[in-house]
């Protein structure tokens, strides 16, 4: 089981009120996540501050991280000389609440040591059917399509 509480902070860190939307998450496994919402300016009261990442990027950074974490795991168990692999998430979010993702691209950047095309893009297509379990959960509202460019370490 996975555990999270995520709390109001209640103030707002730039002007000291209590409308502010500001929140901690902390995790099951003791670390600590700041979320804040956008500034609205047409109701400051209900908008945040611009202090953290927003909770969708939340959601979006942890299927990049959930991902990223499989393909390179993958590429090691398969005995690749993988030396670096980063992610860069693009979105598109639905224009009616709720505001799901209705498609999310991942462009792969990997680096090694002999690695192939074919092992890279073996080791995403796993990620994405099998085991990335944010992703998997995605696709049930997101076109999740993926691309990748190999470098040689």
């Amino acid at each position: 089981m996975m555990e999270c509480t995520v709390s109001w902070t209640g103030a707002n860190a730039t002007s000291g009120s209590r409308s502010g939307m500001t929140f901690l998450a902390e995790t099951g496994s003791g670390h600590t996540l700041v979320m804040d919402g956008a500034p609205d300016a047409d109701k400051p009261e209900n908008g945040g501050a611009n202090l953290a990442p927003r909770p969708m990027e939340t959601v979006l950074a942890g299927a990049g991280g959930c991902t990223a974490y499989d393909v390179v795991l993958i590429l090691k168990r398969g005995r690749h000389d993988v030396r670096s692999c980063s992610v860069k998430l693009t979105s598109e979010r639905a224009q009616l609440d709720p505001k799901v993702f209705t498609k999310i691209h991942m462009h792969f950047l990997v680096s090694g040591r002999g690695l192939s095309a074919s092992a890279v893009e073996r080791a995403i297509a796993m990620s994405h059917e099998k085991y990335c379990s944010a992703t998997i959960m995605l696709s049930k509202s997101a076109e999740i399509t993926t691309s990748f460019e190999l470098l040689e370490f």
